[in-house]
This record gives C-alpha cells, structure tokens and sequence, in this order.
C-alpha cells in the first residue's frame, strides 16, 4: 500500500482531498499507507481510476522475475525510489540471468545499474548488482537504500547502537551515519541486499 501514498504525493493531493474523493476518512488513508488495513475491491477500483494505475500496481503484485529454461531472469532497473514497489517500476532497461542452481527461486531478485563512482574500484560506474528484495540485512553487507524519499543509493551499511552508516568504498566520498530517529523520520529504508557483482565493459 506504500504505492498509494507515492501517487498521492506524486500528484499533490492531500490524505483529506484523497478520502473526500473515495467518501471515507481521512485515517482510513493513513491506516491504508501504514498497511494497517486495506482497501477492498471497489476502493482499489475507485483508486485505480484516480490514478490512472491498475489493481496489481496497487497491490505490488507485478512479477520482478520470470523463469524460463535457461533459468531465472531478473529486469536491470535504471532507478529505484522510495515508496515505489519494485514491482511496478517501469524503466527496465534490460535482463540478467541467473542460475537457479545458485539463486533460490523462491525470493525476489531484481538488477540495479549502477551510477557514480562511489563504490570504486569494487563496483565500477556502469556495473551492474543483482539484489535479492529483503527489508532487512546484516551488519556489514552491501545493500540498496533508499534515502528521505530520493533515488536508491549502494552501500555498505553498519550497524550501531545509536544508527547506521552508509559506508562508499571510495574514500573520496564521506561515511554518511544516521541516528535511530533519523532512520525512522527520513526514513531510510533497505531494499535488498546486493547479492552478485557483474562488471560492464
């Protein structure tokens, strides 16, 4: 239900303006974005049309990966932004493979080109990471974070007491560190865990 609260904002309609427009009240939109209820089958019709979306964006229920003969085969995503199931991003830019005997088909995969050079000389600019969809990781893995609502960023991300950091592995660039409020305020949020490098020429 995260998608409802990025295409509300998308268009600039406040959680009142959107429940006025549906007949119901305003935190039955906040308990909707919260995912503590769900809108029944005539409202996500009703939600549909305002948006000009279908049902299964809604519901983040768009397939991420596909298998065919040769295996299983995840989209390359040019971007990913907060609040936008990565289910129904549409700037696929191409495919990877992966063997199944490797990747268990039971998780969701996706592919993210990498931009800028903040990784270097690990992850180059233009490389491409495969990322397993999980909200969570452990303490020193490489992750994709989305950060105050803004485009995903990779990682290596520690763990604290008092935070996390988002630590590049190019030492040009600074070790950015985030309280607990702040992780929770921004938010910032963990969209997978980078899981395999493949390096482009």
């Amino acid at each position: 239900m995260e998608s409802i609260k990025y295409l509300r904002k998308e268009k600039g309609i406040s959680q009142q303006k959107l429940a006025d427009k549906l007949g119901v009240s305003r935190s039955t939109i906040a308990m909707w974005e919260t995912g503590q209820s769900q809108p029944d089958n005539d409202m996500l019709k009703k939600l549909s049309e305002i948006f000009s979306v279908s049902i299964d964006y809604l519901l983040g229920q768009s397939l991420t990966h596909y298998e065919n003969k040769n295996g299983i085969k995840v989209p390359v995503l040019g971007y990913v932004a907060a609040g936008i199931p990565i289910e129904a991003i549409e700037n696929i830019i191409d495919y990877e493979e992966l063997d199944p005997k490797q990747f268990d088909s039971t998780h969701k995969y996706f592919a993210l080109k990498i931009k800028g050079d903040s990784m270097t000389p690990r992850i180059q600019d233009g490389d491409v990471v495969i990322v397993r969809q999980q909200p969570d990781i452990e303490n020193g893995d490489v992750a994709i974070v989305c950060i105050n609502g803004d485009e995903a960023t990779c990682k290596q991300v520690k763990k604290h007491p008092e935070g996390i950091s988002l630590i590049p592995f190019n030492n040009a660039y600074e070790v950015k560190f985030y309280t607990k409020s702040e992780t929770e305020s921004l938010p910032i949020t963990i969209l997978g865990k980078v899981v395999e490098l493949r390096g482009k020429f």
